[in-house]
């Protein structure tokens, strides 16, 4: 909920800057940025999706109603990912990351999206409540990787398996789990399955090194340039990758996000 000029949630206070989320402002800063299109999400961060049914359901079919209309003003500017399900007038469905721990549970979701050929954003969910003996940057540096390495491998384990064909994207570079495949070489897994041209895995809040170790194990194409904007200064990201030259972010800014929503 809002509190004055911060955000609180199960996890902790966060400022909020409500006025760099009107519409005109968030085009200045596409602008400013160099971005054509900006895709939209409502973030399961917030913990919407831990509410009961019919209270998740309504503040889900305000953000739903509000953000089809901003779309629809925003002059092409704007795209939006639909909370939880398919639904008409969204590019794809955003869920939260421990939907993946259960794909009995996220089965209908993912039936859904499969066949109307819609893309998966796989995002992080609350955290657990800010712990005393713990600096600020925890839940955000390790709790939100965690949550996205536990999906990425449940989808690598038994997901993709049963949906071959269903384009999912995982935010911030699945929490780094790329990074571990090696280990699982020890473990008897052979990781080429790994190697899947429908899954792919968005940079924000990464910079040149890890995106770099991305890009030599799955290539460039399974890549997409993301970020939390107007919460995170995306312009670290940005600059990292438009540093690996044109033709890399034509293919994470341009080719991949236009393959995807499309």
């Amino acid at each position: 909920m809002l509190s004055g000029d911060e955000l609180v949630t199960a996890e902790e206070r966060f400022p909020a800057d409500l006025g760099a989320h009107d519409p005109e402002n968030r085009i200045r800063a596409l602008d400013r940025d160099g971005i054509d299109v900006a895709v939209l999400s409502l973030q399961t961060s917030l913990g919407i999706e831990a509410l009961d049914g019919a209270e998740r359901e309504e503040l889900q079919e305000i953000w739903v109603e509000g953000t089809l209309e901003v779309v629809a003003a925003s002059g092409g500017r704007f795209r939006a990912l639909a909370p939880s399900r398919p639904r008409v007038g969204f590019a794809g469905v955003s869920v939260g990351a421990s939907l993946f721990l259960d794909l009995d549970r996220a089965a209908r979701i993912l039936d859904a999206a499969a066949e109307g050929r819609c893309v998966v954003f796989v995002h992080p969910e609350p955290g657990s409540p800010q712990a005393s003996d713990r600096p600020s940057w925890w839940e955000w540096t390790v709790g939100y990787p965690n949550q996205m390495q536990a999906s990425y491998f449940s989808w690598l384990d038994s997901g993709r398996a049963r949906w071959p064909a269903l384009r999912v994207v995982f935010a911030i570079l699945a929490g780094g789990a790329p990074f571990q495949l090696e280990r699982l070489t020890h473990r008897g897994v052979d990781v080429r399955s790994s190697l899947d041209p429908h899954t792919f895995f968005d940079v924000a809040t990464y910079g040149r090194r890890a995106i770099e170790l991305i890009i030599e194990t799955f290539g460039v194409a399974q890549l997409v340039y993301g970020s939390d904007t107007p919460v995170v200064d995306p312009r670290l990201t940005l600059d990292a990758v438009r540093g690996f030259g044109e033709s890399v972010a034509y293919v994470l800014q341009i080719d991949t996000p236009t393959n995807l929503l499309t």
